[in-house]
């Protein structure tokens, strides 16, 4: 194989204008958590930055973007403004990976496409029965998608997540 023959993991990559990626997750969320172990414990082609979704450094950095929504659905930020969310967000990561590449390119095409949104769709189906976002109570109902700790709700690997409400110390806890 010639010298600048491009090989199968780094095909196109002088061409390719991501040198760093910033990947957005919910710091609140444990697949999440368990998600960014993952992603840091794995070598790279393109260095990762993993940044807390809606953190104050996510809305110094990226000042244009819909925080609100990165909680919602994973969203990675290229070093040239470049925006990735969803199925997409997923599969730039992925190609960011040196063992992951060549997966990253498959799913690419049309039909890994509907692969990769399967996947993603399972992800976010598994994330939403582990609770709901901001953990606030409207007419007895739950609004949006994740328990927050900072709201009273605390995890227990063993039985999942318990809500034990701020000020309710000593059984004593404010009625509404």
């Amino acid at each position: 194989m010639d010298a600048v023959t491009p090989t199968a993991w780094d095909r196109d990559a002088p061409r390719v204008p991501v040198r760093r990626l910033t990947v957005l997750y919910d710091a609140e969320c444990g697949l999440c958590g368990f998600l960014r172990d993952w992603l840091v414990r794995q070598r790279q082609l393109v260095p990762l930055e993993l940044v807390p979704a809606g953190s104050e450094e996510a809305r110094r950095r990226f000042p244009g973007l819909d925080h609100g929504g990165t909680l919602d659905e994973i969203t990675v930020v290229g070093d040239a403004g470049q925006v990735y969310q969803g199925t997409a967000a997923w599969i730039v990561t992925l190609w960011a990976l040196r063992e992951h590449r060549g997966l990253a390119h498959r799913l690419s095409t049309p039909s890994g496409a509907l692969l990769a949104r399967g996947a993603v769709l399972a992800a976010a189906k598994l994330r939403g029965a582990r609770g709901r976002r901001r953990g606030q109570r409207q007419d007895g109902q739950w609004v949006g998608r994740a328990y927050r700790r900072a709201d009273g709700w605390v995890y227990d690997p063993g039985v999942g997540w318990r809500y034990d409400p701020p000020g309710c110390g000593g059984g004593a806890c404010p009625t509404h």
